[in-house]
């Protein structure tokens, strides 16, 4: 198939999966065309299979803001012509399914479908606000496939929007052959002694990912014992989080490593993984630690209870308990034998459950019924 694909060239959670989605993708067979105004995160080259397609917006001065809805449908309508592109896939409602509406109303002269995968905020925040829920709904009814990253987003979709056509879960994938955990080439030692600890956060520091909680757990299990943090990632909250760890003194066992492409070389370094979120329709983060081994400290909500069982791949606390996820945390990494059958546990379920020779299948056999019932 010759399959479009747009996404939010970010390190968010739907950056990152639709990247992926169209490598493997690529490398299946498929011709992938990224749409978006940058080069999509992971995104490492061009191949004969994967290309992109920069959407370039009008700075004109009438305009306060470029009209990137209409110059991203332009570029659809555009790549769909010179491509022969069969279907679109966007990620994230806002605005890329209106986008894609409108391509696929310009090319009324044949069919072109488009899919929409709904991610987190774009529903429980974005899409939800007043100004847009009726936009975001009526994209959403107007896709030829909705596909949501959880059962829990799935439901506050159908809830909050009152959708009434179905919404599918195809749930977050990892590739688990680069993925996977330690070997005796582990980076490991750049970062740590052999007596100390390594914890790991993963996100795009944005408040709702609460950076400054994972300081002050990481401050908790320091007073414990020898560790290192390595905080992977970049966005508001972080000016906050080198803030406390100042304050703590806490300087010369934290790194901030910045936002990081390969971080699968990182994060399977780890012991342990911390993510307290306020809210996480999924937790990619914590599947791509899974994948490499690590256990995960978690909060427990929205779609995250999907992918860890609570006390087997890790633990899950109430949101922004600090305190009991530090416990947490120091439990697994003061018992070396639980921390190994935990690690053991999330590589097999992230690999029995959540691998991408598992889920891409399960895009590719929406693609097609999609088309068929165009």
């Amino acid at each position: 198939m010759r399959i479009g694909i747009t996404c939010y060239p970010t390190y968010g959670g739907s950056g990152v999966v639709a990247t992926e989605l169209g490598l493997e993708l690529a490398a299946r067979g498929h011709d992938v065309h990224f749409i978006s105004y940058a080069v999509p995160v992971r995104m490492t080259a061009a191949s004969e299979r994967l290309h992109f397609h920069e959407v370039e917006m009008l700075n004109y001065p009438l305009f306060d803001h470029p009209p990137y809805t209409l110059a991203l449908a332009t570029m659809m309508y555009n790549v769909a012509v010179n491509e022969s592109l069969d279907i679109l896939h966007v990620h994230y409602a806002i605005p890329h399914s209106v986008s894609a509406y409108l391509a696929r109303a310009m090319l009324a002269s044949r069919k072109l479908p488009f899919v929409t995968t709904l991610h987190g905020t774009d529903i429980t925040l974005v899409g939800a606000d007043r100004s847009y829920l009726p936009i975001t709904r009526f994209s959403i009814e107007q896709s030829d496939g909705v596909t949501a990253i959880s059962d829990y987003l799935r439901r506050v979709t159908l809830r909050e929007f009152e959708i009434k056509r179905p919404v599918e879960v195809i749930p977050n994938f990892v590739n688990c052959d680069v993925f996977e955990p330690a070997d005796s080439d582990s980076r490991r030692n750049e970062f740590a002694r052999d007596d100390e600890k390594i914890l790991v956060h993963l996100s795009n520091f944005r408040p709702v990912k609460r950076v400054t909680d994972v300081v002050e757990i990481f401050h908790r299990v320091r007073q414990e014992m020898p560790a290192k943090l390595l905080m992977i990632g970049d966005g508001p909250e972080r000016t906050a989080a080198e803030w406390l760890v100042r304050d703590k003194q806490l300087t010369s066992d934290v790194i901030f490593l910045g936002k990081q492409n390969q971080v699968q070389e990182l994060l399977n370094c780890a012991d342990v993984l911390l993510l307290p979120s306020d809210l996480e329709s999924f937790g990619l983060a914590a599947l791509e630690g899974m994948a490499c081994g690590v256990p995960a400290v978690c909060s427990k909500v929205g779609g995250v209870p999907e992918v860890i069982t609570d006390g087997v791949e890790g633990f899950l606390v109430p949101a922004r308990d600090v305190k009991t996820m530090a416990a947490r945390a120091l439990e697994i990494l003061s018992d070396p034998e639980k921390r190994e059958k935990m690690g053991m546990a999330a590589r097999h379920r992230a690999a029995t459950q959540f691998c991408s020779t598992k889920i891409i299948p399960l895009y590719e056999d929406l693609y097609r019924r999609t088309l068929e019932s165009r």
